[in-house]
């Protein structure tokens, strides 16, 4: 884990966000039509349509969370679905604490 990578993706808005959305899945983002739950995370649709930003911009985002693996991609199908490296974040927070 970096902590200057993770904090350099975390100096963005909309990817604080993004992770802020994604601790609680159900409360902000719509049912899933194919999937009944959010065990997987959330279809990258929904988290651009949720942003209001384009496709690109959002699997920018999502490939740089990723590659610091502050998040968890699973297929289905054709689909991405997303969620929070719960063990990642809690390492960088606690790793703020001791350092800083």
């Amino acid at each position: 884990m970096d902590i200057v990578e993770i904090s350099k993706i975390l100096s963005n808005k909309t990817r604080v966000n993004i992770l802020k959305w994604l601790k609680s899945p159900e409360d902000n983002f719509p049912p899933h039509q194919d999937i009944d739950h959010f065990d997987d995370g959330v279809c990258v649709g929904f988290i651009q349509d949720k942003t209001g930003l384009s496709q690109s911009t959002i699997s920018t985002y999502l490939n740089s969370m990723q590659s610091a693996d502050l998040v968890i991609p699973t297929r289905h199908g054709k689909w991405t679905y997303y969620r929070r490296n719960e063990e990642v974040i809690q390492a960088y927070v606690d790793s703020l604490k001791d350092e800083l």
